[in-house]
């Protein structure tokens, strides 16, 4: 005999798997590196929810600047920056030190 299920438990259950559902599986944390005034790879492909993470290797300071976007502070060498991407689309980035340091984030 199967036992009923109460009003109130489908409504938590289903509850519980539409959230479950939204939430992205396993956002990713990217790396690009910045050396020899270059962004390293200078375009990169991530799903929404991913992380971005920048980090100057040069002698010298850098910056990671998306206009309206985000925005980093001055990195030293060895300072990181980090960025969640929450909505689809193509940013474009450069160094505002050095403008012609550029990169693209492709958010699918």
């Amino acid at each position: 005999m199967v036992k009923p299920v109460s009003l109130g438990r489908s409504i938590r259950l289903a509850f519980t798997a539409a959230l479950l559902g939204a939430a992205p599986l396993h956002a990713e944390t990217i790396k690009v590196t910045i050396d020899n005034f270059t962004f390293t790879p200078a375009e990169v492909t991530v799903k929404v929810g991913d992380t971005v993470t920048w980090t100057n290797h040069d002698d010298i300071p850098h910056t990671v600047v998306s206009a309206g976007k985000y925005r980093s502070k001055t990195l030293d060498t060895e300072d990181s920056f980090s960025f969640t991407f929450a909505s689809s689309g193509d940013y474009k980035y450069f160094c505002s030190l050095h403008p012609h340091m550029t990169g693209m984030v492709r958010v699918e």
